[in-house]
């Protein structure tokens, strides 16, 4: 006897399915954005030396563990907006608007590192509000202004260090 499998409802959520894919694609390069920060963090946690190791690897262990968290937040609202997440290397390195880092840089180009790569995945995320705004997606705004407010602080902090 075989057995029949339903179907899920479409969605609706009062977000067109065309509007829907636009924000997905726009969420998707910025989770590839956070992934690809939460890595850089990580590995400058681990590999950081120098005068200020103590402070830069518990600071770098605070933002990518920020940043870890965050990367679900983002998945989880690709999925409630009906697509699935990204989620290899390959893909994330096709879309991340930020450049990978090659062997290990000393403290101070690790911190300008991070400012950029901050600063990077603030523009990807601010990017996407015209769609969002547009499609009156109001979860995926807020979602956005979090990951901002995030973003934009810590790019300060860390600019911070290298002020004389």
């Amino acid at each position: 006897m075989a057995t029949k499998t339903k179907k899920a409802p479409a969605i609706d959520i009062g977000i067109k399915g065309s509007d829907r894919e636009k924000i997905v694609h726009g969420l998707s390069a910025l989770l590839a954005d956070s992934y690809t920060l939460y890595l850089m963090t990580h590995n400058f946690h681990w590999n950081v030396t120098g005068p200020m190791f103590n402070s830069l690897h518990q600071m770098f262990m605070g933002q990518y563990t920020e940043q870890w968290n965050a990367l679900d937040l983002i998945a989880e609202r690709i999925r409630a907006l009906g697509h699935p997440a990204p989620g290899t290397y390959h893909t994330f390195a096709k879309m991340t608007s930020i450049k990978e880092v090659e062997g290990v840089p000393q403290a101070a180009d690790m911190v300008r590192h991070l400012v950029a790569a901050q600063e990077a995945t603030a523009r990807t995320a601010r990017k996407l509000f015209p769609i969002v705004d547009e499609a009156n997606d109001q979860p995926t705004a807020d979602l956005l202004t979090q990951r901002l407010e995030v973003h934009e602080k810590t790019a300060w902090m860390l600019r911070s260090l290298l002020e004389d």
